[in-house]
């Protein structure tokens, strides 16, 4: 069975589910680049109009298989020592290799600046690495099952596919650092509370419910929300004036699509548009 499956469903959402139940979807095998490669083949795919991820048996993902990380860490014991460096600046960062870097920008970047709707859907735990997928997504759909971990402090790492930078989007400097710093549990409830989770349903309608609120935004003006998501990801990096001028370029872009015509005569004619992503 393979690590990581794809279901591009007949009302426009294609649900990708990592597959490694045994270690509750942990980023080990190909299960990563086989996520990379469906990421891809779902933005270039125009019957595509939202992408939920979710994991298969109790949990979300784990996050790094600790296992494997273990036995890489053995053996740089039992080779010579690393001679210290300097870190980086963020822009000499950006021109090195480094080999999680691509991994990360097809998969959590992706997820993030993908111009369609992501879901996660969270089924169970979603810790360290794990937890970065699932904030990677627009929203986060969730199980009263499912919680949150940071996990990173617990087996001495920092954080990776991008946590730091959405969860203080999402609940503030001072509240995510705490999290990572402590790495405590984040149930459901608190979750929800926090802002983390948009909605939390029972766990026996969780999956159900999640894919209703899929297929309701992959009816929607999907060419719309490329654009509102472009202006968010735009205010992220820029001044309010430069963000203005983003929103009127957009809108305009709007404004000539096959969908905007569709809303507005249907709001005239008291009836349910029928958007088509065009």
């Amino acid at each position: 069975m393979s690590d990581c499956l794809i279901d591009k469903r007949s009302d426009g959402v294609a649900l990708i589910t990592l597959n490694r139940p045994e270690s509750l979807n942990a980023m080990g095998g190909n299960l990563m680049e086989l996520l990379g490669e469906y990421l891809h083949s779902c933005e270039q795919d125009n019957e595509v109009r939202c992408v939920a991820l979710t994991g298969a048996g109790r949990g979300f993902c784990a996050g790094g298989d600790v296992k494997q990380q273990s036995l890489r860490s053995e053996a740089r014991e039992d080779a010579e020592p690393a001679v210290p460096q300097a870190v980086p600046s963020a822009e000499k960062g950006r021109s090195r290799s480094h080999p999680l870097q691509d991994s990360h920008m097809r998969t959590s970047h992706k997820l993030h600046t993908m111009a369609k709707p992501t879901v996660a859907l969270v089924n169970g735990p979603a810790a360290g690495a794990g937890m970065s997928l699932a904030l990677a997504c627009d929203m986060h759909f969730c199980s009263d099952q499912a919680s949150f971990h940071t996990a990173f402090a617990k087996v001495g790492l920092s954080g990776d596919y991008g946590g730091t930078y959405y969860l203080q989007r999402l609940i503030g400097y001072g509240r995510a650092i705490e999290l990572y710093y402590s790495a405590e549990r984040v149930d459901a409830e608190t979750a929800l509370q926090l802002g983390i989770a948009n909605h939390v349903a029972p766990h026996d309608q969780f999956m159900h419910k999640g894919l209703e609120f899929c297929t309701r935004l992959a009816s929607g003006p999907t060419r719309a929300y490329a654009n509102i998501k472009a202006n968010f990801n735009f205010a992220e990096r820029s001044v309010l004036e430069d963000l203005l001028d983003q929103e009127a370029h957009n809108i305009g872009v709007s404004s000539t699509t096959k969908d905007h015509r569709e809303g507005a005569l249907s709001f005239v004619q008291r009836r349910k548009p029928n958007f088509t992503g065009e």
